[in-house]
């Protein structure tokens, strides 16, 4: 996973989107360390891994927020990630900003405000979740409280920032809406997603024709094995299967055709959640 896009203008003026400026400095990722109050404490090593090839070839895009902990040391108050990802990468160096101790309660209250009151369009709203859950370590089931979301809404808006930026660009300008990002997130090349976007805007898609095109692409090559594509009917029972799974198990649901049947793919977290699941079930 490559380093998230930039901010939106109102939420750049909360976290700093890049390693220029004033208040800009660089500090030996060996005199960082992470804040041992932060309740984030599992992080992806794919994505760590895919974020270190990103900083290998593009460096730290988005400084670190930390503050000062004595002795030459400084705590991390947002990024983390970023953090483990440049010790990965070799990185000496990362840019920062320096905040006082009582920033990190200031950045989190000023994100949700952000989210509740400002109109926000999908993306806005994906990159501030993604600095709220990723950066400052608030759990989704909370933010989603706080905000008015469901924890599968929450991640479905983190898992938009996946797509292209030139997909992106259309819902930031409202020539997609968020149900099509996420429609269009079913297609798992990029090229492909891309092709998937631009028709769906050129032809006013609804929703709904999205992710029927986004399984027809998804048969391309089931059809040249002879296999036939998921009918109309087929699409929309699929969609509604998976919007009664995403409600009854709280969690991202993702079916998909295999063979002669189908595949259902259920986003965890943790193991904790995939036994959580397993005792509801038995």
């Amino acid at each position: 996973m490559a380093e998230r896009r930039g901010l939106g203008k109102g939420l750049g003026a909360i976290l700093p989107e890049s390693a220029t400026g004033p208040d800009m400095r660089e500090l030996p990722v060996k005199s960082i360390d992470r804040n041992p109050e932060q309740p984030r404490t599992n992080f992806s090593e794919q994505a760590l891994e895919a974020l270190s090839e990103s900083i290998k070839a593009s460096g730290v895009v988005q400084p670190l927020i930390v503050r000062p902990a004595g002795k030459g040391r400084y705590e991390i108050i947002a990024g983390e990630r970023r953090w483990r990802a440049a010790q990965m990468a070799g990185v000496e160096k990362v840019p920062v900003v320096i905040r006082d101790s009582d920033e990190a309660d200031r950045l989190e209250v000023a994100l949700i405000e952000n989210m509740v009151r400002e109109n926000l369009n999908p993306v806005e709203e994906a990159k501030a979740c993604a600095a709220l859950v990723e950066d400052l370590g608030l759990s989704k089931e909370e933010l989603g409280k706080r905000v008015g979301r469901s924890r599968p809404q929450i991640s479905n808006l983190i898992r938009l920032l996946d797509l292209p930026d030139d997909v992106l660009e259309m819902l930031e300008q409202g020539e997609l809406s968020e149900g099509h990002g996420r429609a269009i997130l079913q297609v798992q090349d990029h090229g492909d997603r891309r092709k998937l976007a631009r028709q769906a805007k050129n032809e006013a898609w609804s929703v709904r024709q999205t992710e029927a095109g986004a399984r027809a692409m998804a048969e391309v090559p089931k059809k040249g094995r002879g296999k036939q594509a998921l009918s109309a009917e087929e699409t929309e029972a699929i969609a509604a299967a998976t919007e009664q799974l995403e409600t009854g198990l709280d969690r991202p649901v993702r079916i998909r055709p295999k063979g002669k049947g189908l595949v259902v793919e259920i986003e965890l977290d943790d193991l904790g959640q995939a036994i959580e699941i397993a005792d509801r079930l038995t």
